[in-house]
């Protein structure tokens, strides 16, 4: 008599909604999160909320996805492309290992190569017009100017509470990449404005919608007293692009530190202005700008010298 196995019952796969959901969940870090949320709102977006998880599965479907990501993200930058790309595979690497799906819906699709810029710093006159401008918002100028005197990244500022801010010292707490809690600095500018984005709040986002949210949001996102949410990376790089011609924020980090170098910074001061644990890692922001170049270069030319 052959021997009796059992028949486990098929894992029912869920809709996208709650499959989006699970995979969040077991995101640790609050920025990778959001990050991740981003293209899987997307998703949704194109393949309904509702929809079962399998519609990723089979050759048609990897046709569809690797169309519709075309389509959605094809004309931005190879580090967007390769953001979206990577928060996408997590996801669906997760849910293959539940099981709901069994094929990988990004196989028509490759990461972009990312070439090095050594120019995209931008020069000290044109921070000072930014920084300087009439006619931008409040919330605006602080978060500007905030990013470029703390060199900090654009999540790390984003993610600040008012109650983290030590605004009588010019600091705050900060949790870096990686999870480490990290203390960023500010000069005159930006201990000018804060008091007058806060109000007097003591709670809640440093950096809020114009709003009040109109979806349900973790508490920690949102304000207490006038039901704004956080101000999300999105919408704030839309409006440095829009407001600069193309400009991104994270070009402020990068000119803070290549300005500090040029400045005479040691490589002790770069790595704890900038978060960095390694300085291979700082290399890349701390180059010399051809603008500070160019002016080394003329302090050295004898025919300079004689005029």
């Amino acid at each position: 008599m052959g021997a009796v196995r059992r028949i486990e019952p098929e894992r029912q796969a869920p809709v996208l909604k709650d499959a989006i959901e699970g995979f969040l969940a077991g995101v640790s870090n609050p920025n990778t999160a959001r990050a991740y949320a981003t293209a899987l709102r997307a998703l949704t977006e194109k393949f309904g909320s509702y929809t079962p998880v399998t519609v990723f599965e089979g050759e048609a479907a990897a046709d569809r996805v690797a169309a519709w990501f075309i389509e959605r993200w094809g004309s931005t930058s190879a580090a967007t492309v390769n953001a979206r790309l990577n928060a996408l595979a997590s996801a669906g690497g997760w849910w293959r290992d539940q099981g709901w799906i069994t094929e990988d819906p990004l196989r028509r699709l490759k990461r972009r190569p990312v070439e090095a810029d050594r120019t995209r710093s931008l020069d000290r006159a044109e921070v000072a017009e930014l920084l300087g401008r009439e006619g931008i918002a409040l919330r605006e100028r602080t978060l500007w100017r905030l990013l470029y005197e703390s060199a900090a990244r654009s999540s790390e500022v984003l993610g600040l509470d008012a109650e983290e801010l030590d605004l009588r010292n010019r600091r705050a707490r900060v949790r870096r990449k990686g999870g480490a809690v990290d203390v960023i600095v500010w000069r005159t500018g930006t201990a000018r404005l804060l008091p007058r984005l806060l109000a007097g709040r003591r709670t809640g986002p440093v950096f809020a919608t114009d709003r009040r949210a109109r979806v349900a949001l973790p508490p920690a996102d949102i304000d207490a007293g006038s039901g704004k949410a956080r101000l999300s990376y999105r919408r704030a790089a839309e409006l440095f692009e829009a407001a600069t011609g193309g400009w991104t924020l994270h070009q402020l980090r990068h000119s803070a530190l290549t300005h500090a170098a040029e400045d005479g910074a040691n490589t002790s001061t770069l790595l704890a202005y900038s978060g960095h644990t390694s300085v291979a890692s700082l290399a890349r922001y701390a180059r010399v700008s051809g603008e500070a170049l160019a002016c080394w270069q003329a302090g050295r030319d004898p025919a300079a010298r004689r005029r």
